[in-house]
């Protein structure tokens, strides 16, 4: 077999299983680097397995999903599946599991914004621990509120993207906008048990009422009235002329538990669905459909915060109503994040405002903002393991999300030289061509080396102006891998040294400062996006240009970046990114 063909093979063994892995959907990004992870050797056909890989995405993505399983099943004993995590990492067992035939979760966004890192504490408890139980993980997707807070198509494809990118695969996926008619069903069954009623109060009048734990007159009428009122709610009552309301306990200590409202009436002209349109005018309150769809979907345990206890208290009536049994309930504290905007509402006014670029700006905590800068999935499913389910609130620093982070990346990011506002530095007395070779790795010697070939006589380099001082102060310096310098002069913005000798043991022995550098004619103009929204301006060695987008890196003495190639969708950002690659910087 050929070289050309054996390559195809492997990236048609590794898209197919990627597809399987993804619900019939191979993403090329997470292809090309577990592909160039596993096989260093083929990291010099970068550009040319990018070209493969997105050819062969869109073949197998092409296909129905019975036959990417079929050819599948052929591939399994030829290639190992990919672990999705680290096996001897367990979570706590689940409060009453063992009353369960079969371990049922569900992870439930709202798609009027995308998630962010508070989002995966639900996200991930919820998907493992169905795993762990070899249960079952549901999708579901609750955008029923056309009005305040109302789902945007292009959210729906957002989220789905980014619960394959954290490994998060899931065995069902339902749309509470596609479940109306099921909703409806149960309203009229409260109604005909006499344990719900449609409320034509005004929302003061009630409202006075309630907080005396007095009933509104509407509560009183029989079932065959409300049964009318309900069908009008239906067809001809206008938004905000009547509410269907749950009947509970009026004493209630908590004045919202009391007859709390569970669906409405929207002005679908006015507010309409985007998927559904015009077609429905009542819908469903999150309490009402999130109760009946948990009973319905068979979910055993619900996983979320501590904000939704009285929801919980809310839900029971209906389970007791219509003789359900209600699903363990499971809340944890508050998630924050150090220095960064968790509110949804507040990521959207920044992104459509102009404040923030996308929703994936470095400043933002959202997954597509963690996944551009290069954090991985396994680190911070890490942290989310470390913080469970507790009560208590939490407050995760980006110090601890690097450092998990680093621990992931570390053997298997590539090194590689860029210095930040360069400076000129030029190498006098060195005798015939220069070729060096570096280790991309200092431990994994399997990536391979980069090469560097250089001209005879005096040779250029630029270094970071930070390091400048040490190459004019007269002293001795170790240009990192390369060679020992005596520092010289600088004049006209250029700086001259002598070359001094090769000798790394000298060096260490003399306890030289080591400098990063690049070879002026050998290089790509580079700019390191910041976490603050920043940017810095620097050069890099051009062997950068044969790593694929998407590629983790070190870049020598700075810290860990992810190579971005300078895609910024808004014209108006990208006028002011013309560097020949972006990196965007993760951590030191």
């Amino acid at each position: 077999m050929s070289m050309s063909s054996s390559l195809e093979e492997s990236i048609r063994k590794y898209t197919l299983l990627n597809a399987a892995d993804h619900l019939g959907r191979a993403s090329a990004q997470s292809i090309i680097s577990k592909l160039l992870g596993d096989m260093p050797e083929l990291r010099p056909q970068a550009k040319k397995i990018v070209g493969l890989v997105h050819k062969e995405v869109a073949r197998v993505n092409a296909m129905d999903k019975q036959e990417q399983n079929t050819l599948v099943k052929t591939l399994l004993p030829k290639i190992p599946r990919d672990e999705k995590k680290d096996k001897s990492i367990t979570l706590p067992q689940l409060p009453n599991a063992a009353h369960y035939n079969k371990i049922v979760t569900r992870f439930s966004p709202n798609p009027d914004c995308v998630i962010h890192f508070g989002s995966t504490r639900a996200l991930l408890l919820s998907h493992d621990y169905a795993r762990q139980y070899d249960g079952k993980f549901i999708l579901r997707f609750e955008d029923t509120d056309p009005r305040i807070k109302k789902a945007s198509l292009e959210f729906y494809d957002l989220i789905r993207e980014d619960l394959r990118w954290l490994s998060c695969d899931w065995d069902e996926e339902v749309i509470q906008s596609d479940r109306l008619e099921i909703y409806y069903e149960h309203a009229e069954k409260l109604l005909l048990l006499n344990k719900g009623y449609v409320c034509t109060c005004s929302s003061e009048d009630f409202k006075s009422k309630i907080v005396r734990s007095k009933s509104c007159p509407c509560r009183d009428l029989e079932p065959e009235v409300n049964l009318e009122r309900w069908h009008l709610m239906l067809r001809d009552m206008k938004e905000g002329s009547a509410v269907y309301r749950v009947k509970t306990d009026l004493k209630h200590p908590n004045p919202a538990i009391r007859d709390w409202p569970a669906l409405r009436i929207i002005d679908v002209k006015k507010y309409p669905h985007p998927r559904t349109h015009e077609k429905y005018r009542v819908w469903p309150l999150y309490n009402f459909a999130s109760a009946i769809d948990d009973h319905l979907l068979h979910i055993s345990h619900i996983i979320r915060g501590k904000e939704h206890q009285s929801n919980m208290i809310k839900q029971k009536y209906l389970y007791e109503y219509f003789g359900w049994k209600p699903p363990e309930s499971i809340h944890y504290g508050r998630l924050k994040m150090d220095g960064v905007e968790l509110s949804k509402s507040r990521i959207l006014e920044g992104v459509y405002s102009g404040r923030y670029w996308g929703f994936d700006d470095p400043r933002l905590a959202t997954i597509s903002a963690l996944r551009r800068r290069g954090y991985q999935p396994p680190a911070i499913r890490r942290i989310i393991y470390d913080i469970g389910s507790k009560p208590v609130e939490v407050t995760v620093s980006w110090e601890l999300l690097n450092s998990y982070n680093r621990k992931v990346v570390d053997n298997t990011s590539p090194r590689y030289s860029v210095v930040i506002s360069p400076v000129e530095v030029l190498i006098k007395g060195i005798e015939g061509p220069i070729t060096v070779d570096l280790h991309k790795h200092p431990r994994e010697k399997s990536m391979g080396l980069r090469r560097v070939q250089m001209d005879s006589g005096a040779i250029t380099i630029h270094i970071a102006k930070s390091d400048e001082k040490k190459v004019t102060d007269g002293q001795m310096a170790r240009l990192m891998g390369l060679m020992n310098i005596r520092g010289g002069r600088k004049a006209g913005g250029k700086i001259t040294v002598d070359y001094y000798s090769s000798e790394m043991d000298q060096s260490r022995k003399q306890k030289l400062d080591f400098i990063n550098w690049v070879y002026r004619r050998k290089s790509i103009t580079v700019e390191i996006m910041m976490p603050d929204g920043t940017s810095l301006s620097g050069l890099g060695e051009d062997n950068l240009k044969k790593e694929p987008e998407g590629t983790i890196i070190q870049l020598e003495r700075l810290g860990f970046g992810r190579i971005d190639y300078n895609r910024f969708e808004k014209p108006e950002i990208a006028k002011n990114h013309r560097s020949e690659m972006t990196i965007f910087f993760t951590s030191k």
